[in-house]
């Protein structure tokens, strides 16, 4: 139980009253303090943890996003150059023109003489059409060797079958082949045609 206090001004009562007051005093003010301005501090402090969680977390999922976004693109590059590599092995037209420039260079270039070249009809596969082309040519054993070498070297995939040797002959000291050989070289079926049909062999 609280001591009764005296009445009359502070500095008459006596010490211990003093001392009371002043805890009395004390206990007023901490106690308005933690209601009014330390709980609120502590909602704000709270509030701002919980912003700062949340961006934390929207900057992880950016973080996360950025990576995948850039593993689809790499992929997509991957997938990009892929398909460009197979457009050259296995394109969508015959193109003709191309690929016997591409044969006549590499007979020029081995030293061989091209004596017919002869396109035949495409052949429908399951999956791709046949394009065969009919050469004839002439030259020395080691430039023959040379030419078909060149030939597996192309990015275009290119089948050289049905090849024969005939007629060979003496110049000199060297002796000429006269071979026949189909070059076959291979497309993508058009698009929208469906399924080729399948040529029975």
């Amino acid at each position: 139980m609280a001591p009764k206090l005296p009445t009359g001004n502070f500095a008459t009562l006596p010490v211990g009253a003093k001392i009371f007051l002043l805890f009395a005093a004390l206990a007023v003010i901490s106690s308005g303090y933690y209601l009014g301005i330390h709980m609120g501090l502590e909602e704000e402090t709270r509030g701002a943890q919980a912003k700062h969680d949340a961006l934390q977390r929207d900057l992880t999922d950016a973080h996360q996003r950025q990576q995948e976004y850039l593993k689809l693109r790499e992929e997509l590059a991957g997938r990009e150059a892929l398909d460009k590599q197979n457009m050259r092995i296995l394109p969508e037209t015959a193109e003709i023109p191309a690929f016997l420039d591409d044969l006549n260079r590499l007979a020029e270039l081995s030293g061989l003489r091209v004596t017919t070249v002869g396109p035949r009809p495409e052949l429908a596969e399951q999956f791709f059409v046949r394009v065969p082309v009919a050469l004839v040519l002439e030259g020395r054993y080691h430039q023959l060797s040379k030419f078909f070498y060149n030939i597996s070297r192309l990015e275009r995939a290119i089948n050289m079958e049905n090849i024969a040797l005939t007629t060979p002959r003496v110049e000199g000291e060297d002796v000429i082949l006269h071979v026949s050989v189909l070059a076959t070289t291979f497309r993508r079926p058009s698009a929208g045609s469906g399924a080729p049909k399948v040529v029975k062999k």
